[in-house]
């Protein structure tokens, strides 16, 4: 007589097992601890908690002349250039890279842009007016083309004569920003235009506008790392780029295709910080923009080594490094202190991410472990 165990049994005790195979509460509380960004959004949490105790009326948002005024709104404000730069080079240290001129390339667009729009007064219907100098979407395209040139000369150096990523950006960064002082002779440009000044300064629905264009360049870099085969090109480059290229992959394509997004990004950041104090500084427009940059990408979970690659977590990492330095400023900390402590969490998160240092505390857990059965086993408590 044939015997047939039923399903969503135990073969052995023929005891009917539960059906339900839903997680348990433990497994999806061990799932979110592993989540990537549970750390920077942790790490978020806790620095606008310290605000809320430090800085009076930090969460309190107003509405005022059409629009939000508040802490709040102006920490999204000023980061939204940080965030832009750091999709950019998200990509390009996905792919093993490393971009060390988006400051310069700040620099020269947004001095393109201002000697190009300038001001001229003319009269309107009786009323004198500023008015730019060519169209101010021309100036807008001479600013990105310069921008788009610059992530050539880089993608060239690295991806076709196989430099070394961060010398083939240091001489744009250096050569870049020396490049704009000539364009200005050392002076500050100012803007007189108006309508430039919406870009950086400007709202829409009550929220900044320069918010809008981060959120839009993030909604279409994230749908072409999901919906195409790019995010996967670029994992696989990152990872092994010999084995890419052996795999049929156009590594050296999709290199100098990483060192142009980057440097697109960084030229539009250069538009909205120009067109935010009406003026282009190339002395100090965009400095040291890479390390916020760097940082803000590494905080959010991408790792150095390439491949592994968060853009969420690279805007929320964007978000704390200028919901830090806002921190530093409103409590009264001289300017210098915010340096020394982006050097310390740099520090900090590439000590976090050496395979030496997590090998050495793996194996003082797995020592102290160790030492602690031997204790059981001879019979003492541990």
């Amino acid at each position: 007589m044939r015997m047939s165990i039923p399903l969503n049994s135990d073969p052995l005790s023929g005891a009917r097992l539960q059906s339900d195979t839903s997680p348990s509460l433990a497994v999806r509380l061990r799932v979110m601890l592993r989540n990537p960004l549970l750390r920077p959004l942790a790490a978020l949490a806790l620095l606008l908690l310290i605000d809320f105790f430090m800085i009076p009326g930090f969460f309190r948002l107003e509405w005022k002349d059409g629009h939000l005024y508040g802490s709040l709104i102006d920490i999204v404000n000023r980061a939204a250039p940080l965030i832009l730069t750091a999709l950019g080079m998200t990509l390009v240290i996905a792919t093993r890279g490393i971009d060390i001129s988006v400051g310069a390339v700040v620099a020269i667009s947004g001095t393109v842009a201002a000697m190009l729009i300038g001001g001229t007064m003319e009269m309107h219907n009786g009323i004198p007016e500023y008015a730019s100098r060519i169209p101010m979407v021309w100036a807008i395209a001479a600013a990105m083309g310069a921008a788009l040139l610059c992530g050539v000369w880089n993608g060239f150096l690295v991806a076709t004569l196989g430099l070394q990523p961060i010398i083939a950006t240091l001489i744009l960064m250096v050569g870049g920003r020396g490049l704009a002082q000539l364009l200005t002779d050392g002076q500050i440009v100012t803007v007189y235009y108006k309508p430039f000044f919406y870009i950086g300064s400007g709202y829409l629905f009550g929220l900044p506008f320069s918010l809008f264009i981060a959120i839009g360049v993030f909604v279409i870099v994230a749908l072409m790392m999901r919906k195409t085969a790019l995010g996967l090109f670029i994992q696989a480059v990152g990872i092994n780029p010999v084995a890419a290229r052996l795999a049929g992959i156009r590594t050296a394509a999709l290199i100098f295709f990483v060192y142009m997004f980057c440097s697109a990004c960084a030229g539009v950041a250069g538009l909205m910080i120009s067109s935010n104090i009406k003026s282009a500084d190339a002395n100090n427009a965009g400095l040291l923009l890479e390390l916020d940059a760097i940082l803000a990408v590494t905080l959010g979970g991408t790792s150095l080594a390439g491949g592994k690659f968060s853009l969420v977590g690279s805007v929320i990492g964007a978000l704390i490094i200028q919901a830090l330095t806002y921190t530093i400023y409103s409590m009264g900390v001289p300017p210098e202190v915010n340096m020394v402590v982006k050097s310390i969490v740099v520090f900090a998160v590439c000590l976090s991410q050496s395979p030496e240092f997590r090998g050495l505390g793996s194996g003082w857990v797995g020592l102290s472990s160790g030492a602690a059965r031997s204790r059981s086993v001879n019979g003492k408590k541990p």
